[in-house]
């Protein structure tokens, strides 16, 4: 094998273009290698960034997701990623719903003075195509963000930092001892590297095998439907989305995204189906019965990388001297995905990492 970089990632999704560019920026040469799946998460997602709602309070879950919306910021102020602060409204729309408003609001409006309930009749203002609303929290700072948008300035960023990204699709790792030294990938060619970061999404397992370990991720498919709204300006509304049910986020265009489903059991299937398409419009309907007049646009499917414990998968893989994985982010990819990958580049290069990642380690899931 010829020279090769001092990084190669494995996977082109949004994670692994950003570790591409953290790296590429600290001077560091880098390889990104993409076999472009289809039913990239990426492609799929809907854009939803709220940190400050998140329903956990384990507080290093809480500090890594607030990281996560603040990087965002960083990120939107050196490139155009779309990061849109639109706000957000947590919603109860049934009574059955109350139990689970009651307890977010606690957790939430108890850590976060911004986050604030306010009157059902005043969220239907804001949103003007939802159904009564019993109440309603507002978070004044969430902010959308398109997956497709951003993934391609962090490419640009990356490229422009000097890493170089293409195709290819890693059939074989060759080692020594307790490192990787290079790959092979499927059409004969082989590649010397320092290190690895696997950032493959859904497909990282695939590498269980040769690595000797179990990454512990799994694909779990999201159908999400896009709709376009034939009154008002959706530019204008917030993100909704109800306590128990599925979101809606409005677009400048004239879009609303709505879903998404949650499928275990579809394994690496990205088609779009019936009871997928079905299930999404009935609950949006129910949610917002305003959207009943809107134009059907399109569907998009995405195989998000779930985790067997719900937490994304960071950092050395056990055994391995020199690899690392990023990926297990399931429905929040495109909220984590990006300082997820800063982390683990800064691990993989031996610099003090912004943020404590350890609840994410890859050797929990033995």
């Amino acid at each position: 094998m010829s020279g090769g970089p001092d990084l190669l990632v494995v996977g082109g999704g949004l994670v692994g273009v950003a570790a591409a560019w953290e790296a590429a920026s600290t001077g560091a040469s880098v390889l990104m290698l993409d076999r472009a799946d289809v039913g990239s998460a990426t492609e799929a997602g809907a854009g939803i960034l709220s940190p400050a709602t998140t329903a956990s309070d384990d507080p290093d879950w809480v500090a890594f997701v607030m990281a996560a919306g603040d990087h965002h910021k960083t990120l939107a102020r050196r490139f155009e990623t779309s990061w849109t602060r639109c706000g957000l409204l947590k919603l109860a729309m049934r009574d059955s719903d109350l139990p689970a408003f009651e307890q977010l609001a606690g957790v939430v409006c108890s850590r976060d003075s911004s986050v604030v309930e306010i009157d059902g009749a005043i969220a239907r203002r804001r949103f003007p195509v939802l159904a009564p609303v019993k109440r309603a929290l507002w978070n004044p700072d969430a902010a959308r963000l398109d997956g497709r948008v951003c993934r391609a300035a962090l490419a640009a960023g990356a490229e422009d930092a000097g890493a170089e990204l293409r195709a290819g699709n890693v059939a074989r790792f060759e080692t020594s001892g307790d490192r990787v030294i290079g790959v092979e990938l499927a059409d004969g060619t082989r590649i010397a590297c320092g290190a690895v970061i696997i950032a493959g999404g859904a497909w990282s397992p695939a590498f269980d095998a040769a690595l000797g370990v179990s990454i512990g991720v799994h694909p779990a498919r999201g159908q999400i439907l896009h709709l376009a709204v034939t009154t008002g300006d959706p530019g204008q509304w917030p993100i909704a989305h109800p306590v128990l049910g599925q979101y809606l986020v409005p677009w400048p265009d004239g879009r609303v995204a709505v879903g998404a489903t949650y499928e275990d059991g579809a394994g690496y299937d990205p088609r779009p189906t019936a009871g997928g398409v079905g299930e999404v419009l009935r609950e949006a309907l129910r949610v917002a019965p305003g959207l009943s007049d809107a134009t059907f646009v399109e569907i998009r499917v995405g195989l998000r990388p779930a985790s067997i414990d719900d937490l994304p998968v960071l950092g050395a893989l056990p055994g391995w001297e020199n690899v690392a994985v990023c990926t297990g982010h399931g429905a929040e990819g495109l909220l984590l995905g990006p300082f997820s990958a800063r982390v683990v580049v800064q691990q993989v290069l031996g610099e003090d990492p912004d943020a404590n990642i350890s609840l994410f380690r890859p050797d929990r899931l033995r």
